[in-house]
């Protein structure tokens, strides 16, 4: 019976489910070695955040911006676009510990010219580690910085209270502190004043 079941399939079909089996192959390959790229490769994926890890942000100079906003949680760490930025409770020091699918995920913010202080943020606590691509990823008190590719653009925060990889992803504060409340959106540039 099982033999005439399989002689009974037409080889359209079977052809379909060949082409629908390599395709599923294709697209999860595809999505593999996506993952496991650095900010620089997430950025030519068109992924709105990982294209704001390599230009948003970006002062008129050139260079790269971090500043507040607030929301009804508090105030808290963006880009220079509105965009948030999140330190992860995994990163240990000034170490990043995301790197391959988790930067796909969360691609770092990235250093482009100077790195200014806008706002509540304090340029004293600004800096940047080097990644091990090269890349200069910023910091703000000795917490590396990334942006969420879950963010749709500036205004957005749903990576807020994550825990992908293994450990929570938090805003940040302008005293460097891990904002824990919730927040899902704000208004880009709405910010205390300097501390």
């Amino acid at each position: 019976m099982g033999k005439s079941m399989i002689s009974r399939v037409s080889g359209r079909t079977k052809l379909a489910a060949g082409v629908g089996g390599a395709v599923g192959a294709a697209l999860l390959v595809a999505a593999c070695s996506s993952g496991g790229s650095s900010s620089a490769g997430a950025a030519a994926s068109g992924s709105p955040a990982a294209a704001a890890s390599s230009s948003s942000g970006a002062s008129a100079s050139g260079g790269t911006v971090i500043e507040t906003a607030s929301s009804s949680a508090g105030t808290f760490l963006t880009d220079g676009s509105g965009r948030a930025v999140y330190l992860w409770a995994k990163d240990t020091g000034d170490t990043s510990n995301c790197t391959g699918a988790c930067a796909g995920a969360w691609p770092p913010v990235t250093a482009t010219g100077s790195v200014t202080a806008s706002g509540s943020a304090k340029a004293s606590d600004l800096g940047t580690i080097t990644r091990s691509d090269g890349t200069k990823q910023v910091t703000y008190d000795g917490h590396p910085l990334y942006y969420f590719s879950g963010d749709s653009g500036p205004g957005t925060a749903s990576g807020q209270g994550s825990d992908g990889f293994g450990a929570k992803w938090w805003l940040v504060a302008p005293t460097g502190s891990d904002v824990t409340a919730a927040v899902s959106s704000f208004t880009p540039g709405a910010a205390a004043a300097p501390l």
